[in-house]
């Protein structure tokens, strides 16, 4: 890679490029278990498992999928949250040489239907209260086999008597499951299966890994095929990154917050703290007053995260009551992060929290502010080791390099990009450029080789004429001291084609009038760039990563304006 502006940025301990390894992901957990056997791998609702057991339970799920005939190159989904057996899933079966198929538990039985045939999955493995949807769906599926766990499985006692009777409260089912010739028992497999396993032979720069479904913004979810060597690299990058957070008098304990079936989760928790052996905090979901006890107790010093779980921690109203202190890195990711959340995150907190940039494309990090050297708020930082980046336009003679500071889509390359889409030839010849990803997402890079994303280039407005920013207009809403969450998009309007909309949902207990909210705006931004609908809601719909549905709120006003059109 040719010397970049942001070169002479990297601190001296920074590494511009790596000595990577080429050996499967699995090999991580594997070294994990040979060298700290005894350390603390995970922790699950008060239940520890250590780096030997997880290896142990990972051999065993590798053994029982190869038993039941899933060979190498077939995909097994993961249709699980945060809990011990999605870790231990995912590598036992990567050990079995199988792809994973990270699927989101909130998919309704259309889209789990979409995503099993679209990835041709042999095998999933659920968690019983999502038997129901999966049995549903089956039929009208590839699957041939279901493997069925319980929270409580790992659950401490009484935590695992207690359980059934909070499911039953707090979902109104309670699964009976029964083993057959294509249903599994989770607990049984632990209980029979041998801790061993056929080694397929890896080309970590040819096999797939992951195979791992985009958001689906547009159209139906494109699978993207993830390699070994894709995915390990972005981990030893990330590792490179962090590499001054280290704690050399205790175990790394990393927060586990992030879903692992979304990449960010699984690269920046699940697997950099697998190759690190620190020890994992697993959050099947976001509670903000139960995070804040679980940072309090477990005292984790890395924190992966999103915008959305900042704000929520810091808007809870016993925030003060709890030790936020152990807290020294946080990267943030999925979305914009609001300046004001990261300043007064890092006041409370004591540590670092820097925005960084990907995609599910990219394994998925390739930018990221220095965290313990120059940053920019604002700014989603520098390319990583061995990434390069470039701001480019289509011009006459394709894609061209524009001048700094001049808008343009963001282009990345480097060893964590994307094999391609999955049997998609056409949507991935559109995107990958002789090795360069089209990003789809807009931005400048400044003198110092620092970039910035405007928007999403589906996302940018063009009202009356002028291209108008979302993110620009949000920066300036959260600095409002009512205003809790915002998000800005572009709704049909008759006369300028696009007009600019904001929804708005308030901090507790405080009061802002739509007329307030307007004068407020008008102060820091041009006329064309102010909103002309204010729209207050309770909450506003996320994915499960935290990131903001903006699409959504878009497909809701169009079907308003044509419900009221036909009236």
């Amino acid at each position: 890679m040719k010397k970049r502006t942001w070169h002479d940025r990297y601190p001296e301990d920074l590494p511009l490029t790596l000595e990577y390894d080429k050996c499967p992901l699995y090999q991580y957990l594997v070294d994990a278990a040979r060298l700290y056997g005894d350390k603390k791998a995970l922790y699950f609702m008060g239940k520890e498992m250590t780096y030997k057991a997880v290896y142990e339970e990972a051999k065993k799920t590798a053994n029982y999928l190869q038993s039941i005939g899933i060979r190498k190159g077939d995909r097994v989904a993961i249709f699980l949250p945060n809990t011990p057996q999605s870790v231990i899933s995912y590598y036992g079966i990567l050990m079995a040489g199988a792809v994973a198929v990270p699927t989101n538990p909130l998919y309704t039985e259309r889209e789990l239907i979409f995503q099993m045939n679209d990835a041709q999955a042999r095998a999933i493995i659920c968690l019983d209260i999502l038997l129901p949807r999966v049995n549903s769906a089956r039929s009208h599926t590839t699957l041939e086999h279901v493997i069925v766990t319980g929270i409580k499985d790992y659950l401490p006692f009484p935590k695992n008597v207690i359980y059934p009777f909070v499911q039953k409260r707090e979902y109104n089912l309670l699964v009976k499951v029964e083993a057959g010739n294509d249903t599994h028992i989770w607990k049984k497999i632990m209980e029979q299966s041998v801790p061993d396993y056929l080694e397929s032979a890896i080309d970590p720069e040819e096999d797939i890994a992951l195979l791992q479904y985009t958001g689906g913004t547009t159209g139906n979810p494109k699978g993207v095929m993830l390699t070994h060597y894709n995915l390990s690299t972005n981990v030893q990058m990330c590792e490179t990154w962090l590499s001054r957070s280290e704690d050399q008098n205790r175990q790394n304990v990393v927060l586990g917050i992030l879903p692992f079936f979304h990449v960010y989760g699984m690269t920046a928790v699940m697997n950099f703290a697998i190759k690190k052996a620190s020890k994992i905090i697993l959050i099947p979901k976001f509670d903000a007053g139960e995070l804040l006890k679980v940072i309090d107790k477990q005292k984790p010093n890395l924190f992966p995260g999103a915008p959305t779980i900042y704000i929520g921690l810091l808007n809870h109203p016993d925030l003060e009551k709890y030790d936020l202190s152990s807290i020294d890195a946080c990267i943030s990711g999925s979305a914009p992060l609001p300046v004001e959340i990261q300043e007064r995150f890092e006041r409370i907190t004591g540590g670092n929290l820097v925005e960084g940039y990907g995609l599910t494309e990219t394994s998925p990090v390739t930018h990221a502010n220095f965290m313990y050297a120059e940053r920019i708020n604002g700014s989603i930082g520098v390319p990583w080791p061995d990434t390069d980046a470039k701001i480019v336009q289509m011009g006459e003679n394709g894609l061209e390099e524009v001048p700094v500071g001049e808008i343009g889509e963001i282009a990345v390359k480097g060893p964590q990009i994307m094999k391609g889409y999955w049997n998609n030839e056409a949507e991935t010849a559109s995107v990958l450029k002789d090795g360069w990803l089209l990003t789809g997402d807009l931005g400048y890079v400044d003198e110092r080789g620092f970039f910035y994303v405007v928007d999403r280039k589906k996302d940018m407005i063009i009202a009356g004429g002028f291209n108008v920013y979302p993110r620009e207009i949000e920066e300036i809403l959260y600095e409002h001291e009512a205003v809790q969450e915002a998000v800005v998009a572009g709704v049909p309007d008759p006369y300028r084609g696009e007009t600019v909309k904001a929804y708005i949902v308030l901090k507790e207990g405080a009061t802002l009038t739509e007329e307030e909210l307007n004068a407020y705006t008008r102060e820091y931004l041009a006329s064309y760039k102010v909103p002309r609908i204010y729209e207050f809601r309770d909450e506003l719909p996320k994915t499960a990563v935290g990131k903001i549905l903006r699409r959504k709120l878009i497909d809701e006003e169009k079907q308003k304006q044509e419900e009221a059109a036909s009236v």
